[in-house]
């Protein structure tokens, strides 16, 4: 049998790790079961990870990296920018209906990053990865679809995560509801209002005062950038 190159041990090992911790929790999950969930030798699991904290740091990045994964593939541009935001909230919140479970570990590993000396740079890594994947995201939509953002992408990528953090935590507390349609509905006018298209940014012709323009007071665009 061919030998299994060390990454994807790691690999195995994180994903046994995450079944392991969402089924029996964070604390109660051990080397040895995590071993025993890959199918693999405790040897091996410590030849793959020194550490503990290498340990949670391999599965705060990969779990965070299944619920961006979906939205990646969702969040292609459709006919109308808030099609394609409604299109990226609906792909993250069918993984959260679908994956209750995985999404608490989310909390429990903050919350155990947060209490262990040591391991506070992991739960800082771990919310860093969300505004860093929002932030990349929005980037990428505003050059395929040709907007610009009213506030900065950081801005609006750590607003982002603050806003889908919260109301997943909802969702794990109060459980499934008609209402979080609605929500979602909302969330995605407010994020579609932030920004202004093409058209939006042509100069408008003729004058006198029903004219406008972008040099309004009112109006900040912060452009995306350049490639």
């Amino acid at each position: 049998m061919a030998r299994m190159p060390s990454a994807e041990r790691r690999r195995q090992l994180t994903e046994a790790a995450i079944r392991a911790m969402t089924r029996d929790g964070v604390s109660k999950t051990t080397t040895r079961s995590i071993a025993a969930e890959a199918g693999l030798s405790l040897s091996v699991f410590h030849y793959c990870f020194d550490s503990k904290q290498a340990l949670v740091e391999s599965v705060i990045t990969t779990i965070t990296e299944h619920s961006v994964t979906v939205v990646r593939e969702a969040i292609r541009p459709k006919a109308t920018l808030r099609e394609t935001v409604r299109a990226g909230f609906q792909a993250y919140w069918d993984h959260v209906s679908a994956h209750p479970g995985e999404h608490m570990l989310t909390y429990e590993l903050t919350q155990y990053a947060l209490r262990q000396p040591g391991f506070e740079h992991l739960a800082r890594r771990q919310y860093q990865l969300y505004c860093d994947t929002y932030t990349e995201l929005v980037e990428q939509l505003a050059r395929s679809m040709d907007f610009e953002l009213r506030v900065p992408a950081p801005v609006l990528a750590r607003y982002l995560a603050a806003m889908t953090d919260g109301l997943t935590l909802n969702f794990l507390v109060l459980g499934d509801d008609a209402a979080w349609a609605d929500i979602l509905d909302t969330i995605t006018d407010h994020v579609a209002g932030l920004v202004r298209d093409a058209d939006e940014l042509r100069p408008r012709t003729g004058s006198g005062s029903g004219g406008s323009s972008l040099s309004s007071p009112d109006v900040t665009l912060y452009k995306r950038p350049l490639e």
